[in-house]
């Protein structure tokens, strides 16, 4: 039997493929679209190749995941980690997550995505082992909430937020194990 490779679910033009890239390219022409009608949105170069980058590499990490499994679970655990570190970073260098993005202890918040990345290789990306890495980045997410709020640093209710996101990447990554 003949299968036309464009209509192809696993094929280079799926539907999702198109809407995720189209989506990531929007965003990145979103701020230049804004440029032209107000003076608040005022990116650079750098600030267009830091999007691109950014979101370039997140939707490279989810094909990737994507090929590493079929199962669905394993899937969305990729897509709240990968949604996790995106927002993490671009927030911590945006404006910063303690004070202004100027602030050297907002390197602290840099590291835990660097982590969830090592842990993620450590895994060889296994499901059971991508649970335990993205159980562990909650652990290091609420070490560093905890070393900020003694240092004087309101930071709980950003902890808890992510803490709690890493955990629930950690139970879909466990489900896509069989294990929950």
């Amino acid at each position: 039997m003949n299968r036309n490779t464009t209509s192809n679910e696993s094929g280079f033009f799926n539907a999702w493929r198109v809407i995720g890239w189209g989506t990531i390219v929007g965003l990145i022409l979103l701020p230049a679209a804004a440029m032209q009608f107000t003076g608040e949105v005022n990116w650079t170069a750098e600030d267009f190749v830091f999007a691109s980058v950014m979101l370039g590499g997140v939707g490279l990490a989810f094909e990737m995941a994507v090929r590493a499994s079929g199962s669905m679970a394993y899937r969305a655990g990729a897509a709240v980690a990968l949604g996790l570190c995106l927002l993490l970073l671009w927030a911590n260098a945006a404006v910063g997550i303690v004070g202004s993005e100027d602030e050297p202890v907002n390197l602290l918040f840099n590291l835990i995505p660097l982590l969830a990345l090592f842990g993620a290789i450590g895994a060889r990306f296994r499901a059971s082992g991508m649970a335990v890495a993205m159980a562990a980045t909650a652990g290091a997410q609420v070490l560093v909430g905890i070393g900020l709020q003694m240092a004087g640093h309101f930071t709980w209710v950003f902890t808890g937020i992510w803490a709690a996101g890493w955990l629930f990447s950690a139970w879909l990554f466990r489900r896509a194990a069989g294990k929950g």
